[in-house]
């Protein structure tokens, strides 16, 4: 384990599953955590979930104790506002996506158009109505550029799983018969995204999540070190039902240290 710690200079942690659950960090995590940190190890928060801005979730894991002034919170339409800014410049964008979220757009220079847009991006608004989907439907009946966050098909809560941007990305390619590129994790450009803002290699990162088809996905395509956590969505005998292989799996993320 020291040997693996040794060859790591980035955490990449999913949230929910990984760092906490239904809202409480799981077991010990605010010390696994300030133990990395006291290891010279930079931490950053790494999740598809687009409802929610870089602010919020950083106000949320303070609260939980799990953060600290040398983290990073970095979500898929972060990782969506550069390649925008690098494959799109100075186009228009109609987003469908949270409030928040759409002022962090604005916030990062893209400009936001509801009538004529260059590019269509479809985060995950949990505030969607169909007014939004039939403007969407629109334009991509038009061939606008379409941009997703992220493919996840579900978003987990409390009470159970509830519908996620690939669930609507599955209602668009029926309606529109079109097909969204898609930026966030298991994608690589995230993982580029996050070694330029960084400035670390991406063989010295090393993603920590739970689940095997966007996190531990994510990790191979990127030529990152992979941590699979049994904490959330992935059981010990789902981890055969996929091609992709993490380098350690772990009951929680407390367990790195061993007992």
């Amino acid at each position: 384990m020291n040997e693996f710690l040794q060859t790591v200079n980035f955490f990449l942690l999913d949230l929910d599953g990984t760092v906490y659950l239904g809202g409480k960090p799981i077991g010990q995590m605010p010390t696994t955590l300030r133990k990395l940190r006291g290891m010279g190890k930079r931490l950053v928060f790494l999740t598809n979930n687009s409802s929610r801005t870089e602010l919020e979730y950083r106000l949320k894991l303070t609260r939980m104790g799990l953060f600290e002034k040398n983290d990073v919170v970095y979500t898929s339409a972060m990782a969506t506002v550069s390649y925008l800014k690098e494959r799109y410049r100075g186009a228009s964008v109609y987003l469908v996506a949270t409030d928040a979220v759409r002022e962090e757009f604005e916030r990062s220079g893209i400009e936001l158009n509801e009538n004529d847009p260059d590019v269509c991006v479809l985060a995950y608004d949990t505030t969607l109505t169909f007014d939004k989907i039939r403007r969407l439907d629109f334009f991509l009946r038009q061939n606008k550029p379409f941009l997703a966050t992220h493919p996840d098909d579900v978003c987990p809560t409390p009470d159970g799983s509830i519908p996620d941007v690939g669930s609507f990305l599955a209602m668009f390619e029926r309606s529109a018969k079109r097909t969204a590129q898609t930026i966030g994790k298991p994608y690589p450009y995230m993982g580029e995204a996050l070694s330029r803002l960084t400035g670390e290699k991406l063989q010295h990162m090393c993603m920590v999540g739970d689940r095997m088809y966007t996190d531990i996905r994510f990790a191979n395509r990127c030529g990152m070190k992979s941590v699979l956590v049994l904490s959330g969505e992935t059981a010990a005998d789902d981890i055969g039902n996929f091609p992709d292989k993490p380098d350690l799996i772990l009951k929680d993320l407390n367990d790195i240290f061993g007992d």
